[in-house]
């Protein structure tokens, strides 16, 4: 790859067993280092994605896939220049769907490997599926980036391991968060971005590239003025939605208040049942549970594990040597 926004790969090293990437010396700050202040000014943000989504176009457009999409591998130049680094998980897609040997990862990874970083995985990363990921993998993490730039927080937060991928499968993210006076078409391209669904996610980077270069070219004070009249139309609709929520409640009340006298011994049982199996000599370290309930992701001392709760199927998440669960 030879962009001017992503970071030279000069050589590659082998020395015994251990191997090393040259690469492009990249001065300035981390994503990472500026977003411990907190969330990035609006327009810096998008001007900082534009670049990003101009250096994962050339990426794609070689049917190359980086995988691993985070602050920490985004420099920022004293020029303000967006470079992206580490390759080191980038992954050749196949050409022809029926040629296997272009499909496998450089890495030596295979089904239900998991790789990369949880936070920023897509929901078919986080789950394994390692053999079918496509561009929109990429698509996700970069969605995962603008929000975090936006909000000042991570888009699927998490105290463990666990927790986070339960997040990424199962949550929304937390829409609130971002900021109030923020333009329908930033909010409506994270949407898209962050489509669980691969089907239903924006398919192309070049597509997020576009909608960037119509959103900045409406200079900073009409963004302004955009944003606070979708602010005013927001406030419209949720003065609605509460009145017809505050409705609806003495509605159900009065429902309840006419025919409960009728079923005044109506009781709701409960069923208690074990959704895990593990023995005493290997307990769960840490689990969570989707939000629609079909779903519940944890770790042991040997493995990540996604299981169905109805059906008890279970898909157990192969990590590298050394990967630290919790």
């Amino acid at each position: 790859l030879n962009h001017p926004h992503i970071a030279a790969i000069y050589g590659f090293e082998e020395v015994g067993n251990e191997c090393a990437l040259v690469l492009e010396l990249v001065e300035g700050p981390t994503l990472a280092d500026i977003l411990k202040t907190g969330a990035i000014p609006m327009n810096e943000a998008l001007r900082i994605a534009r670049q990003l989504a101009d250096a994962f176009e050339a990426a794609h457009a070689k049917n190359i896939i980086h995988r691993d999409l985070k602050p920490a591998n985004i420099k920022i130049t004293p020029a303000r220049a967006v470079k992206v680094l580490d390759f080191g998980l980038a992954k050749a897609l196949a050409v022809e769907p029926s040629s296997p040997n272009l499909s496998q990862a450089p890495t030596g990874t295979g089904y239900g490997v998991v790789l990369g970083t949880p936070a920023y995985m897509s929901p078919e990363q986080a789950s394994g599926q390692t053999e079918t990921l496509d561009t929109r993998t990429d698509i996700w993490s970069f969605g995962c980036v603008l929000y975090e730039m936006l909000s000042g927080r991570r888009t699927f937060p998490g105290d463990s391991v666990a927790e986070t991928l339960g997040s990424v499968l199962g949550r929304e993210p937390d829409w609130s968060a971002l900021p109030p006076a923020m333009p329908d078409a930033v909010r409506s391209l994270l949407r898209r971005c962050l489509a669980k669904d691969p089907r239903q996610r924006m398919h192309h980077i070049a597509d997020a590239r576009v909608e960037l270069d119509h959103i900045l070219a409406v200079p900073a004070a009409g963004l302004e003025r955009k944003s606070k009249a979708g602010l005013l139309r927001g406030i419209g609709v949720a003065a609605v939605a509460a009145f017809i929520v505050v409705a609806g409640y003495l509605a159900l009340k009065s429902g309840l208040n006419i025919s409960s006298s009728g079923r005044t011994n109506q009781t709701l049982e409960l069923t208690e049942r074990q959704i895990t199996s593990n023995p005493i000599e290997d307990p769960i370290a840490f689990a969570a549970i989707s939000p629609d309930g079909t779903l519940v992701a944890y770790n042991d001392s040997t493995a990540i594990r996604i299981r169905r709760i109805d059906s008890g199927e279970t898909r157990a998440l192969t990590v590298p040597p050394g990967f630290c669960y919790i």
